[in-house]
């Protein structure tokens, strides 16, 4: 696999070819927090007298010692099944989230863009797009000077006065977008939002994120969606349990994690017909 990587350094392939200075390395990164165990099923632990009633919680490797470099011009696709890390490892590039070890490294402010966007749903459309601004770092008068465009590129115009809550998932995603791209960020981080939205929206996205990435930006997107990823990155990295386990050419790295995962549905099919044959 041309470009792949399976240990704990920097792609030999994918990142070395591109050189220059580096937009975002991840220094052998991990990732690690608490989350409290289903309720249900310690409930039933000690209704029978197996657990005491002193909450549970279980310890998640959500990023295990992942390095990477990346550079300007790369679209990098970030794929893996739930629970992967990858909106982590997301959440962690943009500052959002704070290492347990290894460093990150961003040559400017990374923009996170993602489906729970932390806009206001009692703000109006227009609100929102100053509360955004406000966020990447602009001020009201700069804002002021964008607001028209970033809402007729959102489509939302008409809609500018009514409350956020009241627009559809695909209204609140081409908002977000309109706002995070308005800046021309050097670094963008995408978590799924490509999903939601018409076909004119999807169509639109593409065509800035290729406009970003030819004017040396760097983005990131993560997606379940193998055509958006193949279509729109020049660099893929594969996550399974937090662990970076292949980085590379989008081709090669998405054709292996398709063949991995339709084995593991294949023995996971196995084992529940041999759960119900020995019932």
């Amino acid at each position: 696999m041309r470009g792949a990587r399976t240990d704990n350094g920097a792609a030999p392939s994918a990142a070395d070819e591109a050189g220059g200075t580096p937009s975002v390395v991840l220094d052998h990164l991990s990732v690690t927090y608490k989350v409290q165990v289903d309720k249900r099923r310690e409930l039933r632990r000690v209704l029978v007298g197996n657990q005491s009633r002193r909450r549970r919680l279980r310890l998640v490797e959500a990023v295990q010692d992942v390095s990477v470099i990346v550079y300007p011009g790369q679209s990098v696709g970030v794929i893996g099944h739930n629970g992967s890390g990858k909106s982590t490892l997301l959440r962690t590039i943009a500052g959002l989230q704070p290492p347990t070890s290894g460093r990150v490294y961003a040559a400017s402010l990374p923009v996170l863009l993602g489906v729970n966007a932390a806009l206001s749903g009692d703000v109006s459309g227009h609100g929102n797009v100053y509360l955004g601004g406000t966020a990447l770092g602009f001020s009201r008068a700069e804002m002021s000077e964008r607001v028209g465009d970033i809402l007729e590129t959102a489509g939302l115009t008409e809609f500018a006065d009514m409350p956020l809550r009241t627009y559809s998932s695909g209204m609140k995603a081409r908002l977000n977008f309109a706002i995070a791209t308005s800046t021309a960020p050097d670094i963008l981080l995408i978590d799924e939002s490509l999903g939601v939205g018409d076909e004119e929206f999807r169509e639109q996205s593409e065509e800035q994120i290729q406009s970003l990435v030819a004017n040396s930006g760097t983005v990131f997107i993560v997606s379940h969606k193998a055509g958006a990823i193949l279509k729109m990155c020049n660099r893929v990295l594969w996550l399974d349990h937090g662990r970076l386990v292949a980085d590379g050419e989008p081709e090669a790295v998405v054709s292996a994690y398709q063949r991995v995962m339709r084995q593991r549905r294949r023995q996971r099919r196995r084992r529940q017909r041999a759960a119900r044959n020995g019932a």
